[in-house]
């Protein structure tokens, strides 16, 4: 009789190992828990059914059933120390202790292990405050752009941003909507490095080390590293692109370096050590080390070995790795391609039945790891996200390639799907050396799209022809007959602008064919400064990689934009270049020309005079200047552009800021043109502030009354929830002023008549005066902004008590009461916080004893309030009153905040999942009364507060959000209780925004669902 094996996991990677471990000679049995289906019944390998979370009974089993060794496939049991129980029962196990496990465990204690240890690695840095770490972000003297989740997040815990606004979303949804719950109490943000990643896996006795073959995975869902990251749809082994010399540093300067550090630290390193590698132009460096073999690299590594795996786990155990070196074929490739569930790896249905199993496996000669698949009526069936890989070998890796495509067309099953491009980028370096002659298109640049685009485009440019040119494309060079036009001595003037990010929500949402608008725009608004018609355009519009449709959907809002400006676009630039741009973004230059005769110039500064009246035309909005801090306010509000706008309902977000620039070249030259008008501002970048003095002289200064014109909603929505104040706004933003006009103080009504006779609005806002009459450096002084901008969001916006900014509802919260509401207080400075647009509004708050002071703080805030005496009333009598309250309120969430009662069965049944209490200490410890007192006569160094549902028994239910206090020396109850009110101030506003936002929830089973995190594999 040979020996057993029990081996832990139910993955693809598990079925690789047993698979392997079955070809060994000295084993006779291969016990896999839970395994699936492909360990269900093959040979010496089967599934058992035995509890792997119990260690003590799971070391019992292996007594009772004289298990020789144990080997764990997963990264989660390592963590919680299985081999610790284990090998203290005197039971042989592959795999490291839970101190040495915390190499992976902890991303945080991996990076100052390897800044210790000098492995070279990512510079970084950690975080547990929000803050902090996107001030890191956009401050680091590198790019720090990858996210990680320190903890353990099934290897979905990385986000490699593509820049610093999505790395901080990233460290936001990380540590505060808690996307990998307790995972990511701490972030790890990282440089990005540039190269080609591949692993470096081997063996570790504790003191010596064996390395396996390179490999190559694929996390991204789709061909081309494109979609959402994986656990791996696929990997190839050897990796061609890592040359000996590499593989010797790797050997010596990561792995040896980091078996040698863990036996330094006291944490002898036994098992399996993978090393997640970047190969930059400074050589090999570590992103990441996992504690166990890796999926799907395992896949195609051990079908590469020559020598009995067993031996070597053995040898590793027993300290003699030396004794039982692999050995590796060093002829053959291997490719594994994963096959994964439709809708992985969001939600997926299971319960497919998979066919075509035997064809690949014994017609085209390949091997089928197993990962989510069960057993159901004697046929197997698909019960994960990824469901199997299939593994063909082959003399090289182009030809594995080929045939495990194969292999992966031939299985089926309903919703089935993987990439065809497994193992393509070391084919790719595989064929450099046959130099194959490139072209234009090889490298990225299409000209048969260019030319598609001219062709699409001559008729837009055709359509904006007028006196002095024909319009038509093709040329080296555009003409412009100015003569033809009328003038008599004209003064040529030019402008040239971009459109800023606003660019960024045109692609972000899809709308292009507006942006183009807002070119024209700023160009010819500025050239009319000057007083100049705008005779001629020309564009810019550059990319990575044409798209022809969106490209002509920008030229086309050019097209309407020189229509509108009465200007002819007379050619223009398209400018494919591969790697310069992120796919789908774009940008965009324009250049406008324009003409005024020379008696007709402005600014005719010397004619301005205190006295004077200054006119405003009305803007249309943001019009394009100020983008970067719209969309930063967007995401603190914890809006999107496809969200209901906040104050025009009935529109998307993204669609009302989209709103393009007024174009004022026709309705205001003959204004400007007239002796009339004396200067004229265009209110761009600066706004009010910077602008209007660029046509002042120094003496002069300018004083406006926000009261006189319409500020639009925007401006005030921006103000408000994002909290700038008035002068950054009159700096930043044009505050609904367009354009600003100075004229003689007698002539102001006729100059507005003029003007709103050819569509547009206007108004008087504001004087003329001597700069001694203006305190402050700058030339204009704006009265009642900061109110005016306050009106503008109170009386357009629809944000009322119980709406939210995105136009939905509110949820309903009461809040239950005992005494000062401390709690009480947090709760309602959050929720009427307009910086944070909370989901969540009190609506009312309940208590059991009249005169409390947490009525007082509900009553203050305007929050309905209710006392229900339970003095003289059965324990369910009172809660069944306070239940129907709820009910007539419309209630629709409950916070208990020092509430002394306990609440019946029938209240908290009724209220299941909606409902929820803090306590004071790190639930489950120390539930119940007195918490700080035990915790003080425990002696322990850390305690907290715990934000939990409320279940039937006390202090039991699911927990949201806890926050850590550390116990001092010589604390008393007193002292610990004011710091832990403090945590309990932060905590409960989270864990109810986070209930609120729909980002966690109660499920059937009484434990949190977090949302994104239901359905993955």
């Amino acid at each position: 009789m040979g020996d057993k094996v029990l081996l832990i996991g139910s993955g693809g990677r598990e079925h690789a190992i047993a698979w392997k471990l079955s070809e060994s000679q000295d084993v006779s049995r291969i016990l896999v828990a839970p395994g699936n289906a492909g360990t269900a019944t093959s040979g010496k390998i089967s599934n058992v059914d035995v509890s792997v979370s119990d260690h003590e009974k799971l070391a019992d089993w292996c007594k009772d059933n004289d298990i020789s060794l144990v080997v764990i496939g997963p990264e989660v049991p390592l963590a919680e120390g299985v081999v610790d129980v284990l090998t203290g029962r005197n039971i042989a196990c592959f795999g490291p202790t839970k101190a040495a496990a915390e190499i992976e465990a902890s991303k945080a204690f991996s990076k100052d292990f390897m800044d210790r240890h000098n492995i070279p690695t990512a510079r970084w840095k950690s975080f547990t405050e929000a803050k902090s770490a996107c001030d890191h972000i956009n401050s680091a003297p590198y790019k720090a752009l990858v996210v990680k989740a320190s903890g353990l997040a099934a290897g979905k815990g990385v986000i490699v941003a593509k820049d610093k606004e999505e790395a901080c979303a990233a460290v936001n949804d990380i540590l505060q909507v808690k996307r990998f719950g307790a995972a990511g109490e701490t972030v790890v943000v990282e440089e990005l490095l540039e190269g080609e990643e591949f692993s470096v896996l081997a063996f570790s006795d504790g003191t010596n080390i064996a390395p396996m073959l390179p490999a190559q995975d694929h996390k991204r869902l789709q061909d081309g590293d494109q979609g959402p990251n994986t656990g791996g749809m696929g990997a190839y082994c050897p990796c061609p692109q890592v040359d000996a010399d590499v593989l010797s540093q790797i050997h010596k300067e990561v792995l040896q370096q980091t078996v040698d550090g863990m036996k330094q630290d006291g944490k002898p390193y036994v098992g399996v050590l993978y090393a997640g590698l970047m190969l930059t132009q400074d050589g090999a460096k570590v992103l990441e080390f996992n504690c166990r073999f890796g999926d799907p690299e395992t896949q195609v590594i051990l079908p590469l070995l020559k020598s009995d795996l067993y031996h070597t786990m053995k040898a590793c155990v027993n300290g003699e790795l030396s004794s039982a070196m692999p050995c590796f074929h060093d002829d053959k490739s291997a490719v594994a391609i994963v096959l994964a569930s439709g809708g992985y790896p969001a939600s997926y249905k299971k319960g497919y039945e998979i066919t075509g199993l035997d064809t690949v496996q014994k017609e085209l000669n390949q091997v089928v790891f197993h990962a989510g698949t069960a057993m159901k009526d004697g046929k197997v069936v698909t019960s994960g996200g990824r469901v199997l890989a299939n593994v063909a070998m082959a003399a090289d890796l182009p030809t594995a390639a080929a045939e495990a495509l194969k292999g992966a067309e031939t299985i089926k099953f309903e919703g089935a799907f993987f990439r065809r491009d497994i193992a393509k980028r070391g084919c790719k370096y595989l064929n450099r050396f046959k130099r194959p002659r490139l072209t234009y298109a090889d490298c990225g640049v299409d000209i048969a799209a260019g030319n598609s685009l001219v062709d699409a485009i001559k008729p837009l440019a055709a359509q904006t022809a007028r006196i002095g040119c024909d319009a038509s494309l093709g040329g080296f060079g555009g003409v412009f007959d100015v003569k033809a036009a009328g003038y008599q001595d004209p003064i040529l003037v030019s402008g040239t602008d971009g459109v800023g990010t606003k660019l960024k929500i045109a692609q972000s949402i899809g709308i292009h064919n507006t942006i183009g608008i807002d070119l024209v725009a700023m160009c010819v608004n500025d050239i009319l400064a000057n007083g100049a018609e705008a005779l001629f355009f020309l564009d810019y519009f550059a990319c990575g990689k044409l798209d022809v449709s969106v490209a002509r959907d920008v030229v086309s809002g050019v097209a309407d934009g020189c229509k509108q400006a009465g200007c002819a676009l007379l050619g223009g630039e398209t400018a494919e270049m591969p790697g310069m741009y992120a796919p789908g973004d774009y940008d965009l230059a324009g250049f406008s020309v324009g003409a005024v005769e020379r008696g007709q110039m402005l600014p005719r500064m010397d004619d301005i005079i205190p006295g004077d009246v200054v006119i405003g035309v009305a803007s249309s909005g943001i019009h394009s200047n100020g983008y970067s801090l719209v969309r930063a306010v967007v995401q603190r509000a914890g809006l999107n552009y496809e969200s209901e706008c906040p104050y025009a309902p009935g529109k998307s977000l993204g669609e009302e800021l989209l709103t393009p620039t007024k174009i004022y070249s026709k309705t205001l030259l003959p204004a400007v043109n007239s002796v009339k008008v004396k200067a004229y501002a265009h209110i761009t970048g600066g706004g009010l502030i910077e602008n209007i003095p660029r046509i002042l002289p120094k003496h002069i200064a300018v004083q406006l009354e926000a009261s006189k014109w319409t500020i639009p909603p925007v401006f005030g929505w921006v103000s408000s929830c994002g909290g700038v104040g008035e002068e950054e706004m009159a700096r930043t933003f044009n505050c609904g002023v367009g354009a600003a006009l100075i004229v003689k103080g007698s002539e102001g009504d006729n100059v507005i008549a003029a003007i709103e006779a050819l569509g547009e609005k206007a108004w008087t806002i504001g004087k003329v005066v001597d700069k001694s009459q203006v305190s402050g450096p700058h030339q204009v002084c704006i009265q009642g902004l900061s109110q005016a901008l306050e009106r503008a969001w109170t009386v357009t916006s629809g944000i009322q008590q119980g709406q939210l900014t995105n136009g939905a509802n509110k949820m309903r919260v009461a809040v239950l009461i005992s005494g000062t509401g401390t709690n009480l207080q947090a709760l309602i400075d959050h929720t009427k916080d307009p910086a944070v647009c909370s989901h969540a509004e009190i609506s009312l708050v309940i208590s059991n004893i009249p005169g409390v002071q947490g009525l007082e703080r509900a009553e203050k805030a305007g929050i309905p309030t209710q006392v229900i005496p339970h003095k003289g009333l059965k324990r369910v009598t009172f809660d069944m009153k306070v239940h129907d309250a709820l009910e007539a309120a419309g209630i629709q969430f409950v916070c208990l905040a020092g509430f002394m009662r306990i609440l019946s069965g029938e209240f908290v049944n009724n209220w299941r999942g909606r409902l929820i209490n803090i306590h004071p200490s790190l639930l489950p410890s120390f539930k119940g009364m007195n918490a700080h007192k035990l915790v003080l006569e425990a002696g322990v160094r850390l305690t907290g507060c715990s934000v939990h549902y409320v279940v039937e028994e006390v202090d039991a239910g699911a927990i949201l959000v806890q926050e850590s206090v550390p116990v001092y020396p010589g604390d008393t109850e007193s002292t610990l209780q004011e710091r832990v009110k403090t945590a309990e101030h932060k905590a409960y506003p989270k864990a109810l925004e986070l209930v609120a936002r729909g980002e966690a929830k109660m499920g059937h089973d009484g434990k949190v669902i977090w949302k994104g995190l239901e359905e993955t594999d």
